[in-house]
Parts: C-alpha cells; sequence; structure tokens
C-alpha cells in the first residue's frame, strides 16, 4: 500500500435517514476493518455521533473491535444509527472540525448522505488542504429523493420507492372500493422519481396505455403544475371511472418556479440550507382537496368525496427495504473504504448500473440485474441535484413505461392482487 496516512477514521450520516443508511454505516466499518485498520493504517474506527456536530464535540462511537454479528444487527435497522444532521458547515466550523480531527488523530473521514452532505465533504476537504492537513474525506451517497448527479440511483431510493408502490397499490384497492378522488403527496423537493415510483403500483405486464390503475395521474416536480390543468385532468378521470387516483410530488411548481406547497404553508421552517420543510405539514393535499371539491361541486348540488394523505416521513425507514437496496448500500459502503485503501485523497461513490434487469422484472427473459460503483470528483455531486430525465416524462401527469423498467429492478418484488 503506498501513500496512505496513518491515523483514525471517522464515519457519520447525515440528512434524512432511509432503511438502508446503516447498510452503508456497516459497510465502510467492516471494509476498513478488513482492510486498513488489518494493514495497520487505520488506528480506530470511530462513528460521529449526529455528524460533524459529533466530531466537534468529540461524541464518538467506537466500532473498532464491535462484534460482527452486531454490526449485521444495526445494518438490518432502519433510520440513522448514528443520529444525523442538516447543520452545513462554514470556515469556522470546519476550522473546528478539523481540530477536533487533529485531537482524535481522525485521517480519514467519511460522509454518507445527499448532496448537501457531499457539499459538507467537500468543504472539510478543501478547507483541510488549505490548512495542509492530510485529511481523506469521501462522500457515500444516499437520498430516498434519488437526486444525485453520476449515479444510475442512489441508496435508499429503491426501499422508498417499494414503499410508495406497495403503499398505493393498497390504496388504489381502497378507492375502489369506496370511489372518489384521493390524492397522495409524496416526498420530492425537487427531483420526482419517489412520486413517480407510485406508478409501479399499477399492474405492469400490460402494455403502456392499457391500464386504468391507480394512480392514473402523476404530477412531479419537473413539470410545472397548474390548477386548472389540474382540475381538467381530475375531472376526466371522474367522469369516466367514478373515482381518480392520484400521487402528486410535495415539490411540484408552477411555471414560474414557485413551490406550490411552500406558498401555502403559513410560517414553515427553513433548515440550514434553506429548504423550506414541506413534509411535515399536510397543507398541500388539504389545499388541493379543497379546491377540487370547490371546482367539481355542480350548482346546487354535492361535493365530490375528496380526501388527501400526505405519506411524509414514514416512507423514508419503513422496515421492508428492497433486497437490492440494502444490498447496494452496503456494498457502497465498501467501495468507499476500499477508495481509501487504494490511497486516493478524495471523491464520491457513484452508482453505475452495468444490466438493466428490466425485461426479467416484466416476466420475459433477458439478463439479470448488475451495478458497479466508480469513483467521481465531490464537487461532481457536491450541492447539484439530478431531474428525471424527459425520457421518463409522459405528457405533463403520466410517466413512460421507460420509468417503470428502470424502477422495477430496484424495488424488490412486489405482490399482485385479485380483481373480481
Amino acid at each position: 500500500m503506498t501513500d496512505l496516512a496513518k491515523g483514525a477514521a471517522a464515519v457519520g450520516q447525515s440528512g434524512g435517514p432511509t432503511a438502508v443508511i446503516n447498510q452503508s454505516l456497516v459497510g465502510v466499518v467492516e471494509a476498513l476493518r478488513l482492510g486498513l485498520h488489518a494493514s495497520g493504517h487505520v488506528t480506530r474506527v470511530l462513528g460521529m455521533r449526529h455528524g460533524v456536530r459529533g466530531l466537534i464535540r468529540g461524541d464518538f462511537v467506537d466500532f473498532t473491535d464491535m462484534h460482527q454479528d452486531r454490526l449485521d444487527l444495526l445494518a438490518r435497522t432502519p433510520s440513522a444509527a448514528l443520529g444525523s444532521t442538516r447543520d452545513k458547515p462554514d470556515a469556522a466550523s470546519c476550522d473546528r472540525a478539523l481540530e477536533a480531527c487533529k485531537a482524535a488523530g481522525v485521517r480519514y473521514f467519511f460522509y454518507i448522505g445527499g448532496n448537501d452532505s457531499a457539499d459538507t465533504c467537500r468543504l472539510v476537504r478543501e478547507r483541510a488542504v488549505e490548512m495542509n492537513y492530510d485529511l481523506r474525506c469521501f462522500h457515500v451517497p444516499k437520498t430516498i429523493d434519488n437526486d444525485l448527479p453520476e449515479n444510475d440511483h442512489c441508496p435508499g431510493f429503491g426501499s422508498a420507492a417499494r414503499y410508495v408502490a406497495m403503499a398505493c397499490m393498497a390504496d388504489f384497492m381502497d378507492n375502489v372500493s369506496l370511489p372518489g378522488i384521493k390524492i397522495n403527496v409524496v416526498m420530492g423537493r425537487h427531483a420526482g422519481f419517489l412520486t413517480a415510483a407510485s406508478a409501479l403500483a399499477r399492474r405492469h405486464d400490460l402494455a403502456e396505455g392499457e391500464s386504468t390503475d391507480g394512480p392514473q395521474l402523476v404530477y412531479v416536480p419537473e413539470i410545472p403544475f397548474d390548477m386548472d390543468r389540474f382540475v381538467a385532468d381530475v375531472e376526466s378521470w371522474y367522469a369516466r371511472k367514478g373515482r381518480c387516483h392520484i400521487a402528486v410530488s410535495e415539490g411540484i411548481a408552477d411555471a414560474k418556479g414557485t413551490p406550490i406547497g411552500a406558498t401555502l404553508i403559513r410560517g414553515a421552517q427553513v433548515d440550514a440550507h434553506g429548504n423550506v420543510q414541506l413534509s411535515g405539514s399536510g397543507a398541500l393535499g388539504d389545499a388541493l382537496a379543497d379546491f377540487l371539491k370547490e371546482k367539481l361541486t355542480p350548482a346546487g348540488g354535492k361535493a365530490p368525496r375528496v380526501r388527501a394523505d400526505t405519506f411524509g416521513y414514514v416512507q423514508r425507514c419503513w422496515p421492508d427495504p428492497s433486497p437490492v437496496d440494502a444490498a447496494e448500500a452496503r456494498r457502497a459502503g465498501h467501495f468507499a473504504a476500499m477508495l481509501a485503501t487504494r490511497g486516493e485523497h478524495d471523491g464520491s461513490v457513484a452508482l453505475v448500473r452495468q444490466a438493466s434487469g428490466s425485461s426479467v422484472w416484466l416476466g420475459n427473459a433477458g439478463q439479470p440485474y448488475l451495478s458497479t460503483f466508480r469513483r467521481v470528483p465531490l464537487a461532481a455531486v457536491a450541492g447539484k441535484t439530478r431531474h428525471m430525465p424527459a425520457a421518463f416524462l409522459h405528457g405533463h401527469n403520466n410517466v413512460t413505461r421507460a420509468f417503470i423498467e428502470y424502477a422495477l429492478p430496484l424495488v424488490g418484488p412486489l405482490p399482485g392482487f385479485e380483481r373480481l
């Protein structure tokens, strides 16, 4: 091994937790213990409680000699075991973080999270270079929003998408039983991947355009949302079927880019990154439901039955993860540790799809799903957002077959239901 620093390794979790973020944590820990710790380059493997905040306070969990059985159980546990944070370091806090690294002898820094977490990793690395401190910094991807550039998809997305698909399956059957108009608001501030996953609730063994399963209408942030057009869409399906099932991203915005939800939430909280906290409120669903009732009530007649649910935080850590997602999250942690082992000084782990596997999930012969990882510069991911490509969008209120084939291998086997 060449060009390797000697000291402790610190690993932290940041941003919203997921059902498989602890798989990545354990992946980093066990690969470090088998590699750099076994070689003597990593003296201790430390977990930072609540991210950089814990690093500055010297609040660590020592993973160096933790039994593998306990790590395996931890990996299967949803949410961020170390505790998370949305703090964004400035120059002063980066200085304090580096002083804490020096005090603890930390030479390897691993941060598991989304684009804001990658930006934190970049800032810490750049500050370390400025201060001539040899600190190797690596970002491990995590986000249910699936919005990290350079990645085919992100650890955390498959499990959250599985939850959304199965919840919409059950909710659609409820809507068939007691017809009405049902709105489900799904997480996704700037990217619509998770809301689009609601379309996996439909029977996917049918040709595109044949299924009338719900959600019949899917609205994502990538397409400007127009309230009058929304009413017309719902009215058309309601007239056709006597019911309508709808999935809406929390981040839908009008043609000017103004988020619909943010304008409806009075006194909304804002996090350290300037993001309005949309998922803690049902304001968007309630406002859309009230708007439909007003517009679709005939003069002197009865208002249609309209209900709205906001999936909110429950979709992040539901304890039925996608097997593919769990395995890839663990492997992402392994790969990050491998980057350190081969002497890299920094980088972000990017997930690459080698074979789609879509035809297998659609019931035809084909190649099995395969994935691998590669290193990309931190700056390629830090603070940046990937959006759904046009090939995944069908008009202003639906997704294409290409998206279904993209997403199906990531969520694991889905149940089938009988219809009468």
